[in-house]
């Protein structure tokens, strides 16, 4: 059995106003930090954004919206296609707004991504080895 989920997706970005552009997504888990999925967004060998995304949000913006931070999701239908749409806002704009990217991945390759995930660490079975955390935290401190 893997030991790690990884996926690469090709996905559409929209940012800035403009249409929607195809880059790579490559979402990965790893059941060591059994809560989080990284997705890392790419195009023409660069990194675009790099974000660590809640699992549990993930799936659950399959089927309706969550989040009100600054990463939002929710499922969104165009034409025959069935969508997840993520939302990350970012810095701060001179003008008081916030930087906003929109990126539309297929919710079925999402879905898909998850159930692997969910093989290796079934959900309400993640445990996070807290006292070796505070322990190392602590030995620091010192």
């Amino acid at each position: 059995m893997n030991s790690f989920v990884h996926k690469t997706l090709v996905v559409q970005l929209r940012a800035g106003g403009t249409e929607r552009c195809p880059v790579l997504a490559h979402l990965s888990y790893d059941p060591e930090d059994p809560f989080a999925v990284t997705a890392v967004f790419g195009h023409d060998g660069h990194v675009l954004a790099r974000w660590r995304l809640d699992r549990q949000m993930l799936f659950d913006g399959l089927s309706g919206p969550v989040g009100v931070g600054d990463v939002r999701l929710r499922p969104a239908a165009t034409g025959m296609w069935q969508e997840l749409r993520m939302d990350f806002l970012g810095d701060h704009r001179p003008d008081g707004g916030r930087h906003h990217a929109v990126v539309f991945a297929w919710a079925p390759a999402i879905a898909a991504f998850l159930r692997d995930t969910h093989r290796l660490v079934p959900p309400g079975q993640e445990q996070v080895p807290v006292d070796e955390l505070l322990e190392e935290i602590l030995s620091g401190a010192e």
